[in-house]
């Protein structure tokens, strides 16, 4: 489960960019909820980078993330990324209920790392400075990042038992320490 090997795997099923930096961003945001609940930051790091590394083959559900766990279970993953990978996804939760903080935190920073990565690109300074009041505001736009599930956010949110406002902060701070990564160097 290290770093090399796990971006490895996500060279081998990923080529799109933004796709990646995604998973970059949920990774980021995953490790630093770990080093505050005093989780195992590797474990953790590694479901928030490979969540969605089926997802560009296997676009369609319940294909993603089915595909990706018999994939990693090939690989000899542990059940507890798997299980957390496959809680992610709405349409599985009967199968895979969202049980563990690990499974809770991802399906919180999933959809909310994308929109504070769309709110980067369209603020000249890209995730430096970023507030929950602006990243708020923008959720209010539907036309804005349209598929990103705003209810997602907010029911992440209250599932991992965490105040929206400190969730989005927490998570956009955790980003911008990779903000060159995530494709913001040039507007940091």
């Amino acid at each position: 489960m290290d770093r090399t090997a796990n971006l490895a795997l996500l060279d081998e099923y990923v080529e799109n960019i933004a796709l990646k930096r995604h998973m970059y961003a949920v990774e980021v945001a995953v490790r630093a909820y770990a080093r505050q609940l005093g989780a195992d930051e590797t474990l953790w790091a590694t479901v928030g980078l490979l969540h969605d590394f089926d997802y560009e083959r296997w676009p369609n559900p319940p294909d993603h993330p089915l595909q990706g766990s018999k994939i990693l279970r090939e690989r000899g993953y542990p059940e507890e990324v798997i299980y957390a990978i496959l809680s992610h996804a709405d349409y599985l939760t009967d199968q895979y209920p969202r049980k563990s903080k690990l499974d809770k935190t991802l399906y919180a920073c999933d959809e909310l790392c994308g929109f504070i990565m769309a709110c980067g690109l369209v603020r000249p300074g890209g995730l430096a400075g970023i507030k929950a009041k602006s990243v708020r505001k923008k959720m209010k736009q539907a036309s804005f990042a349209a598929a990103v599930n705003r209810e997602d956010i907010v029911r992440g949110a209250e599932d991992l038992g965490v105040d929206l406002n400190e969730h989005i902060e927490f998570c956009a701070t955790a980003m911008q320490q990779i903000a060159d990564e995530l494709g913001f160097g040039s507007q940091q």
